[in-house]
């Protein structure tokens, strides 16, 4: 069912009409006749507490609703086409109160930041689902300050590229995959030539949150992350490098000059004089 600009603008004028004015003078400036052909949608500094469903516009994909007061996200709920939205500056507490955020699939890019966002494990959880998500702001947050949380972000959120403004590093997913996916990563970093030998134990270290096991890795002394300390069984890591590497399994590799070396029908005729044959062996762990 399609809807011109004066049908949708009357049908909520009693709910909100601030937005009704802004939703209907964009459609105007654009020029649409059908809320089916709404792909862009400006609704930014208009001091909105709430806004009503935006259904009708199934094929939105860019929604500017930045510097107003909202505080909820339900208006969302089936706008799954949208790629690029712009929360900041609002005063959001959570976003996983209305479920609107983990359907919206195609999702590129969300600015978050600037709200009242506190729970940082409620908020990633939700965003989970956001696996299209490449671009996100989530800075003065509350959530924001909590230990490790770039870190956090990057592990469970790895399909964005750009947090906070600043380019996630490949140095940054490795260290994030150590700290909070230690058992993981202690497996990968025992297998040696194809089979898992065993490695050094070592202590494991609880998050503060209690909600995942980790450990953190060996870097140089005086190195922190938040309040921990880092947990190196050696004062030198090196030290604890090579006492690890001894304990791999060994592997030997010998080669020869099968050239000089007489076949048997040689050896009975005697056409080639017997040598030392050179051996060549390797060890490695």
């Amino acid at each position: 069912m399609c809807y011109n600009v004066m049908t949708y603008a009357g049908s909520c004028a009693e709910k909100c009409t601030v937005y009704c004015q802004a939703v209907e003078k964009q459609l105007k400036i654009c020029g649409f006749k059908r809320n089916a052909d709404v792909l862009v949608l400006y609704l930014g500094g208009l001091g909105l507490r709430s806004i009503p469903s935006l259904s009708l516009f199934r094929k939105l994909r860019y929604l500017w609703i930045h510097n107003n007061k909202i505080q909820d996200l339900s208006f969302l709920e089936k706008n799954y086409c949208l790629t690029e939205l712009y929360l900041n500056n609002n005063e959001l507490t959570d976003i996983d109160i209305s479920g609107a955020l983990k359907n919206l699939r195609a999702l590129q890019i969300l600015l978050l930041h600037n709200n009242q966002l506190k729970q940082l494990g409620e908020t990633v959880k939700e965003l989970k689902g956001l696996i299209s998500l490449r671009t996100l702001n989530l800075f003065h947050n509350p959530l924001a300050y909590e230990a490790d949380y770039r870190l956090y972000v990057i592990h469970s959120l790895p399909s964005v590229q750009l947090l906070d403004r600043k380019p996630v590093t490949q140095r940054e997913r490795e260290l994030a995959f150590s700290v909070f996916n230690f058992n993981k990563f202690c497996a990968v970093e025992s297998i040696a030539f194809g089979k898992r030998v065993d490695s050094l134990p070592g202590t494991a270290i609880w998050h503060s949150r209690g909600t995942w096991p980790a450990r953190r890795p060996m870097v140089p002394p005086g190195r922190e992350f938040a309040n921990h300390t880092n947990k190196v069984p050696f004062e030198n890591p090196e030290d604890a490098v090579l006492v690890r590497a001894m304990t791999r399994s060994v592997m030997e590799f010998s080669s020869l000059d099968w050239n000089k070396i007489p076949t048997c029908q040689e050896r009975r005729l005697k056409h080639k004089a017997e040598e030392s044959p050179e051996k060549l062996t390797i060890q490695f762990r």
